[in-house]
């Protein structure tokens, strides 16, 4: 049989097909990411029930419904009531050095796109939360959730924002704000929907911190930190691949022939099939086939064939190939 030369398109082909077996490989790696992200669920679940009950303690149902009442009778006047995911928390139940209450607050975004730092402004960190948590649906996406872990110790550069904005816009993220209406489309949207709760005063939530207690406010911090340990894992996890895919690359790139390609596969405890990945190349067969390429230079000398010789000619082609 001819050996296959290997060319750029067979090499993709192998890189995707190993790497994608690296990706769903059941490893610890992998396990501490999916179990992190389960933990984020419970995390959520916990701090968004405190979150309501600290929020309609110090702003009551009955104030918000009378309120809005009033907004119906005298309109923009009494436009006092809004819906809010993200609150400025504090607790005084600690005292400093000299023995005097200190005030420990911070502010809290219960948006996907949520800092993880306590600022109430947006960063890098709430995008790298949301692609790690939207991972498969992105992926579903033809979209790289992975770009950030991938780019970690790189600058910004093209590749990278090419792959982040078309994250961002599967995601339906927008950098606008707004207070009462959730700007952001599609998975924010709904990711979001669940956490907004009325708060009176239409002002930003840095100018007014809703008093908890200590316990409250520790379980909004177990809450941030989970979210910020499913980045960290995530980043862990896609570190051990990309150590093994940059050993791949050097290896696909050295190799001339295909069938070294499939041999490492299978060194790898990875079955593929030299054919399947020939024939569904676009130009594997016709240029490394001696047969296949004489019959279709042939083919294109006959400019004068009649369309029932052209038809022929094609099905001798294609019945080759099989």
């Amino acid at each position: 049989m001819t050996k296959v030369r290997m060319n750029t398109e067979l090499r993709n082909k192998l890189f995707n097909k190993i790497k994608n077996v690296f990706e769903n490989e059941d490893t610890q790696e992998r396990e501490a990411f999916l179990q992190a992200r389960e933990y984020v669920d419970i995390e959520y679940k916990n701090a968004s029930m405190v979150a309501q009950n600290v929020v309609e303690r110090s702003y009551p149902v009955e104030d918000v419904a009378t309120l809005r009442t009033f907004k119906r009778k005298y309109g923009d006047p009494c436009d006092v009531v809004a819906k809010d995911k993200c609150f400025y928390f504090a607790h005084s139940e600690d005292v400093d050095d000299e023995g005097k209450e200190k005030e420990t607050k911070s502010h809290f975004d219960f948006g996907l796109f949520g800092n993880l730092n306590g600022s109430e402004y947006s960063d890098e960190d709430g995008k790298k939360f949301a692609v790690a948590y939207f991972r498969e649906e992105l992926k579903a996406k033809d979209c790289n959730p992975d770009i950030y872990a991938q780019q970690n110790e790189n600058k910004d550069n093209p590749h990278k924002t090419k792959h982040v904005d078309e994250c961002m816009k599967a995601l339906g993220y927008s950098n606008q704000y707004s207070s009462n209406n959730d700007v952001g489309i599609g998975m924010t949207k709904d990711f979001n929907a669940p956490y907004y709760l009325d708060v009176i005063g239409t002002s930003y939530c840095r100018s007014r911190a809703i008093a908890c207690t200590k316990d409250e406010y520790k379980v909004f911090e177990e809450w941030r930190i989970a979210k910020a340990n499913l980045v960290s894992k995530h980043q862990t996890w896609i570190d051990t691949i990309q150590k093994q895919c940059d050993q791949l690359k050097i290896g696909l790139k050295a190799y001339r022939y295909l069938s070294e390609g499939i041999e490492l596969a299978t060194e790898l405890g990875i079955e593929l099939d030299e054919a399947e990945l020939i024939r569904t190349n676009s130009t594997g067969l016709t240029i490394y086939n001696p047969s296949n390429l004489a019959s279709m230079i042939k083919g294109m000398k006959n400019k004068h064939q009649s369309r029932e010789a052209k038809i022929l000619a094609r099905k001798q082609y294609e019945e080759s190939l099989n």
